[in-house]
């Protein structure tokens, strides 16, 4: 597999903060570059518009290696300047932490704390370049980096040689946006939770963590906050194919002491361990799954 030479490797497993379970999850042990990358650079932005938050990757906090985020209620007037990465083939086709499958020829991105979706233009501070990414993903986890942007969108903005460069992102009002292009977008469906960045109110899962319960939600997940005296469970993964669902819930069955379920939702599969009573079980189930590779769970109540 090519990976561009000795510095490339080093930076690409230091960028891959965004869904990196530590090998525990994924069949590639490093990210890398496609083996014959196509030509993206004709790869459109993507086009605001108004969506719904995920079901995944949304909840008010979520904990990914000790840390807790806390995930906006509203990407409104949201901009930064930071440094962007990018993640490539170790996590094509894994579910992200919205639940959608990550293509990296599409606009995408991670971020840690943005609604899920939002958009937002990226632009390289270093070159002027820019594009516009729904982001859809929970990470990156490196406290240096601000967005992880999917190799398309790195590609267009010329990072990938260096890995990581400085960025401002800026998050847009899909209804302003339509406004401006003359686009007429339709409103959420009813009940839809929020919109990318004008200001609605919030849906609730964790993460990303990612995620959600991060999107696969394995890798960028979140945890939702814990509530005393409630049964709870520890979710590893929220997976959009059922055959996938139930390899993992037989894995975990042979690493962990307590039981695995498989809870349906809408599109996505969620693998859960439990359910447990109290914080000390849940730092048991936590450690245990972190000995069997998967160092991003998080804690949902037992109705999710």
């Amino acid at each position: 597999m090519r990976v561009g030479g000795a510095l490339a490797c080093v930076l690409m497993l230091l960028m891959a903060g965004c869904a990196s379970d530590r090998g525990g999850r994924y069949a590639q042990q490093r990210d890398a570059y496609p083996d014959t990358p196509p030509d993206v650079s004709q790869v459109p932005d993507a086009v605001p518009k108004v969506e719904p938050l995920a079901e995944s990757g949304n909840g008010p906090t979520y904990e990914v290696w000790g840390k807790t985020y806390h995930v906006l209620r509203e990407a409104s007037d949201y901009q930064a300047e930071g440094k962007a990465s990018w993640y490539g083939t170790k996590f094509q086709g894994y579910d992200t932490a919205s639940g959608e499958p990550y293509d990296m020829y599409k606009m995408t991105a991670a971020h840690r704390t943005l609604p899920l979706p939002t958009y937002a233009r990226v632009t390289n501070l270093d070159n002027g370049r820019d594009v516009i990414v729904r982001i859809n993903d929970r990470g990156p986890f490196h406290g240096d980096r601000l967005i992880d942007l999917s190799y398309a969108a790195a590609a267009r903005l010329k990072l990938l040689d260096a890995g990581t460069g400085r960025v401002r992102v800026e998050a847009i009002d899909p209804r302003q946006w339509a406004e401006q292009h003359k686009r007429t977008e339709p409103s959420p469906a009813k009940g839809g939770m929020a919109r990318a960045s004008s200001g609605a109110p919030v849906s609730g899962t964790a993460q990303r963590a990612e995620e959600k319960a991060p999107a696969a939600e394995a890798p960028r997940q979140g945890r939702v906050t814990e509530r005393q005296g409630s049964m709870q469970y520890v979710q590893v993964a929220a997976l959009s194919s059922v055959a996938r669902a139930k390899a993992l819930e037989k894995r975990l069955q042979a690493s962990v002491s307590r039981p695995v379920r498989i809870r349906r939702k809408a599109s996505l599969y969620r693998v859960q361990v439990g359910p447990v009573r109290d914080a000390s079980q849940l730092d048991s189930i936590k450690a245990e799954l972190q000995a069997a590779g998967f160092d991003q769970s998080f804690v949902v109540s037992a109705t999710e």
